[in-house]
């Protein structure tokens, strides 16, 4: 009989096997650690990157960037010709965005936008590949329906936090984990949208196929 695994195993293992000498990135990291700020991660944004990759995707709306993290690997996914853009209300963390990615080589493929996420996708419209949303969790169910009607067909909807740090399992009362209850149940009912949640690497990443 196989012995049982926990997810911390499972997260440990990932982090040795996906270890680089990527300095932006490993700085990023740290600063997140220092400021706890969430981040997805160096796992979920391999999955990112790779998930970019396997669609060819050149055009990607983030709804809620932070400093850059996830912005980097979709950056890096997309080349030079593709196109991200970011959506952050804190001017400080636009500024280090921009410090990181210049770094990186990757700011010139990338547009921040000081402005809510989703007033942000509503007000520069078009159609994109992916879709990435990491915005406040009570919101979350609002951001289904706008993603749908701004995703290609075969692009993706992807969600992070989906497990709210286990808050989810004991289904809280407050808005947020709330919120992110009533995300999946519409999520995963909506007929134009295959969905799955990947477990490892952070909190829960909820990857949507448009149909």
């Amino acid at each position: 009989m196989a012995e049982a695994f926990s997810l911390s195993q499972v997260n440990t293992y990932l982090r040795q096997l996906y270890a680089d000498d990527d300095p932006v990135r490993q700085e990023m990291e740290e600063l997140a650690r220092q400021r706890h700020f969430p981040i997805v991660g160096p796992i979920a944004g391999r999955h990112l990157y790779q998930l970019a990759c396997m669609i060819g995707a050149q055009r990607i709306f983030e709804l809620g960037s932070g400093y850059g993290y996830s912005a980097l690997h979709f950056a890096r996914a997309v080349g030079p010709q593709g196109e991200i853009h970011c959506t952050e209300l804190d001017a400080e963390n636009i500024r280090l965005a921009e410090m990181y990615l210049s770094r990186a080589g990757v700011w010139p493929r990338v547009t921040y936008h000081q402005e809510e996420g989703t007033a942000a996708l509503r007000q520069v419209g078009g159609t994109w590949d992916i879709i990435y949303n990491d915005i406040d969790k009570a919101g979350y169910p609002a951001t289904i329906e706008l993603a749908y009607q701004h995703l290609r067909a075969g692009g993706l909807f992807i969600t992070d936090n989906l497990f709210w740090y286990g808050r989810v399992f004991n289904e809280a009362k407050d808005p947020d984990t709330q919120g992110i209850i009533e995300f999946i149940r519409q999520l995963f009912a909506h007929s134009g949208f295959i969905s799955s949640i990947y477990p490892a690497g952070r909190d829960g990443l909820a990857v949507a196929l448009r149909l």
